[in-house]
């Protein structure tokens, strides 16, 4: 069952950040709405679990030892073409491949569920569909993951679009797909907000002058999110609503 039951109005589209509904412009308050661009992983979901014991799981299929999930946690957000040449300590690219399609044998069929949704993210999610922002999962988690675990949680009517990257590599690097998007969309970047628990996040925002919302419930630090100077930094799920807020009366 669906925890948004109301989907997105028929007939809504972006054009520049300006929403519509049908042929008419929305009440002044929504027209202000800004573009929200959710991260997954560490955001909306924790995925710990299941990443982690599929990357002991590829360790072990390629005889190595095998990592404590303590040690695994701090790999969790960027791609996986960027952990296992770290964790495998090699440029070798037809072993982090092996490593990848190893680890995919589990996780796409365990691991993938190995996940729980925040507490407070359902309430967030209901309250900001309900306010008509145009909401969107932008994550490095390839999107055909990213898709079913959207819909797994009853999370999918809240979204206008899921986007991630290919299991091939393209859109791997989370600024590239940030920029795809803006661009697909014709978003305006100062009308739109990433919102994220990793620099990572934060910077590939910035790289096109969006907002950004920083979180520190996820998988990083309060150092390195204060380091990459995001707007807000938000404590829980409830503050993103606040800040969101703060942003949309604070345009010109």
């Amino acid at each position: 069952m669906s925890l948004c039951t109301v989907g997105p109005p028929q007939g809504r589209r972006e054009e520049s950040g300006d929403l519509r509904l049908g042929d008419y412009r929305m009440s002044t308050v929504a027209s202000r709405c800004l573009n929200l661009f959710f991260d997954l992983d560490g955001t909306l979901s924790d995925p710990s679990e299941g990443i982690t014991r599929s990357v002991q799981y590829a360790l072990e299929r390629l005889g190595r030892p095998i990592v404590p999930k303590s040690e695994l946690v701090r790999f969790i957000g960027p791609p996986l073409r960027w952990t296992f040449p770290r964790l495998l300590d090699t440029d070798d690219k037809d072993l982090v491949e092996t490593a990848i399609r190893y680890y995919r044998e589990r996780y796409e069929d365990v691991g993938l569920f190995e996940n729980e949704v925040y507490r407070g993210i359902p309430e967030l999610l209901r309250q900001l569909h309900d306010e008509d922002y145009p909401i969107y999962v932008v994550t490095a988690k390839p999107k055909v993951y990213a898709d079913r675990i959207i819909r797994h949680f009853g999370l999918d009517r809240c979204f206008i679009d899921v986007y991630g990257p290919e299991l091939d590599g393209r859109f791997d690097e989370k600024r590239e797909l940030v920029g795809f998007i803006l661009h697909q969309r014709r978003l305006g970047p100062r009308r739109t907000v990433m919102i994220g628990d990793r620099a990572s996040d934060i910077e590939s925002g910035r790289a096109y002058g969006t907002r950004a919302i920083g979180v520190t419930y996820g998988f990083g630090t309060l150092e390195e999110i204060t380091a990459a100077k995001p707007d807000h930094i938000c404590h829980s799920p409830a503050e993103i609503a606040l800040a969101v807020r703060h942003l949309r009366e604070s345009q010109p």
